[in-house]
């Protein structure tokens, strides 16, 4: 269980430095990196705005899966298959209230 909690450790912590540059708007709109949709793309006030919004978000997913990895690899008793499918379950919830969040905030521009 150490190897997993080891590779949610550096997933989420690369998820959070990937997010650090979209949040200090230093991402240029492209077809790689970023919050790609059509409204972003093409326009770039819009492009920074929301990769800026969706960053933070994708920050603080980052920091959800280290804190989850964490807390549970602690937990008396856990199984590894719960322990992988729990931090899976806060992944998955953080990154999707944070692209509905996302839209929502692209649509209100």
């Amino acid at each position: 269980m150490s190897t997993l909690l080891w590779l949610y450790l550096i997933c989420g912590t690369l998820l959070a430095g990937l997010s650090l540059p979209l949040i200090w708007k230093k991402v240029p709109p492209n077809g790689l990196y970023g919050f790609r949709v059509s409204q972003t793309l093409d326009n770039p006030q819009v492009w920074y705005e929301v990769n800026t919004y969706s960053g933070k978000r994708l920050f603080w997913a980052g920091v959800s899966i280290v804190l989850a990895a964490l807390v549970l690899y602690f937990v008396p008793g856990i199984s590894v298959d719960t322990y992988a499918l729990g931090v899976l379950a806060v992944f998955a919830v953080v990154m999707v209230v944070g692209l509905v969040q996302t839209v929502q905030y692209m649509r209100s521009l």
